[in-house]
């Protein structure tokens, strides 16, 4: 297979800080889109049996919560989430540094809230650390739109490949008429089947 190829096997699936009251302060994308993208990224992780890490920052302020949509559809991944205290790179947590480091994965596909701040850097030390990284950009989400478009630049420039739900759905899916793509497809409810 070629190396570029993420799979079930070889990825991970980190969704950072998708919590309430941050996705509020976000207005690069709709809300309602990037939720409902990263709620899918969780379901397909789960439904291929994909490593998926969950994290937080602060969530007993302002910030809020996770999710909780999060929570119906991976209720483990949701419960084991690493709760963050203020740590604006996910990966200066040893917590989450070692969480993610026991998926014995190098090639992990990131989103979160926000793209500029909780994503950026996560994701510029995962490629130090020699980590193969796709953002998925619609399952993510900034204050403006032009530091969104900040921020993906200057991952892509380190980099990460941006990609989108779709793309990641469908490389993870490989053939829809398999097994795995036929549940991917209920799942999503694509009707291919």
């Amino acid at each position: 297979m070629h190396k570029n190829v993420y799979t079930a096997e070889n990825a991970a699936m980190l969704l950072i800080d998708h919590q309430t009251g941050t996705i509020s302060w976000t207005r690069s994308h709709d809300v309602e889109q990037v939720k409902k993208n990263a709620v899918q990224l969780a379901k397909i992780a789960k439904g291929v049996g994909m490593p998926l890490v969950l994290t937080s920052s602060m969530e007993e302020n302002i910030q809020g919560p996770l999710i909780p949509e999060l929570e119906e559809v991976a209720p483990d991944a949701f419960a084991k989430r690493v709760k963050r205290t203020g740590i604006v790179n996910a990966m200066h947590d040893p917590n989450y540094s070692n969480t993610v480091k026991a998926t014995e994965r190098k090639k992990v596909i990131v989103a979160g809230i926000t793209t500029e701040i909780c994503v950026v850097f996560p994701v510029l030390q995962l490629l130090d650390e020699g980590y193969h990284v796709q953002v998925v950009t619609d399952a993510s989400a900034s204050f403006t739109k032009a530091g969104d478009a900040a921020a993906l630049r200057r991952m892509e420039q380190a980099g990460a490949v941006i990609t989108s739900t779709a793309q990641v759905v469908s490389e993870l899916a490989i053939d829809w008429t398999t097994p795995r793509g036929k549940a991917l497809a209920e799942l999503l409810g694509l009707g291919l089947v």
